[in-house]
């Protein structure tokens, strides 16, 4: 089987560094960077990703891998199946099979409104939820898929990109379909950027009281909750620059988990709101307070924890 032609969309730190597993191996990939920052552009050329412009996106892929903020899926996924269904009317030369997998962090029920707009379409459908972070030497995050089950094949042919540097896990059996990678995505990411969500929350709320209450946290913590202790030394400084995409998810999940128990997960996008403020402040020199707490608090976390060897 020749390498195909895949885009991925967009050139973000996820992106780029799936584009470039797919470059590496032989394939080429298209991407838009309309609009982009130079970072981005950067970041997409380094990948080895073509900035093509949606009309040529769709006549030359034959994959559509979408990776992009929650709030961004659905409006791309409508621009690329109109100019998708567009082309096809006019004739224009395009790939036999063409595809598009979700791949964003949003509800089940998003994916499936996502899905929706595909249906009588020329265009395949695959839902799917990446667990972990960007493929690096060494280490490859998880594209869990589903389909529906009379797209087996299709489901099939996204497992058969693992051939070009992706770890694609199907998952199939009673009741799996569109929807299903989702619902994992997001009760991975609620418990996972949840716990960092709350410890976070909690440290703040310590150093509201005084400085020395969130002291005696920390070493509360290293006594009693060591492993805790060391998740969020790792956790928060990791968290930190992707707070803003994080607030889009936690909402998403809130919509996953229902009524109720929900609030747990909008609490937690106000937190990382409150903290994306707080970077912004940080960086035009005026207030950041929030950031500055919890970058001093696992700084002596880390101390702690080294002392302790």
């Amino acid at each position: 089987m020749s390498q195909p032609t895949l885009a991925v969309v967009a050139a973000g730190a996820m992106g780029a560094a799936v584009a470039r597993r797919f470059t590496t191996a032989g394939c080429t990939v298209l991407t838009i960077l309309d609009g982009r920052s130079a970072a981005t552009r950067a970041r997409a050329a380094a990948a080895g990703m073509q900035d093509v412009s949606m009309r040529e996106l769709v006549t030359r892929s034959q994959w559509v891998l979408s990776i992009l903020p929650p709030s961004d899926a659905l409006a791309f996924a409508t621009s690329y199946r109109d100019a998708r269904v567009a082309s096809v009317r006019k004739g224009s030369t395009s790939p036999s099979r063409v595809a598009f997998a979700d791949c964003n962090a949003v509800s089940p029920e998003t994916v499936k409104q996502i899905a929706k707009l595909f249906t009588d379409s020329p265009i395949g459908f695959v839902d799917a939820g990446i667990i972990g972070g960007p493929p690096r030497d060494g280490y490859d995050p998880v594209f869990y898929a589903s389909a529906e089950p009379e797209a087996s094949d299709l489901l099939d042919e996204f497992v058969g990109l693992s051939k070009w540097g992706i770890k694609v896990s199907p998952l199939r059996g009673e009741g799996a379909g569109v929807g299903d990678a989702s619902a994992l995505k997001m009760s991975y990411a609620g418990i996972s950027k949840g716990i960092t969500g709350l410890c976070a929350t909690m440290i703040l709320a310590a150093h509201s009281s005084s400085p020395a209450t969130a002291q005696a946290l920390l070493h509360e913590l290293h006594t009693s909750q060591p492993l805790i202790l060391q998740r969020l030394a790792r956790g928060i400084p990791d968290m930190l620059p992707k707070a803003y995409r994080w607030v889009g998810e936690m909402e998403e999940i809130s919509a996953f988990v229902g009524d109720g128990e929900g609030q747990i997960h909008q609490g937690l996008a106000r937190l990382y709101e409150r903290i994306e403020r707080s970077l912004k402040e940080r960086e035009n020199g005026a207030g950041g307070e929030d950031v500055d707490v919890l970058k001093s608090f696992v700084d002596d976390a880390k101390k702690v924890i080294e002392g302790s060897k």
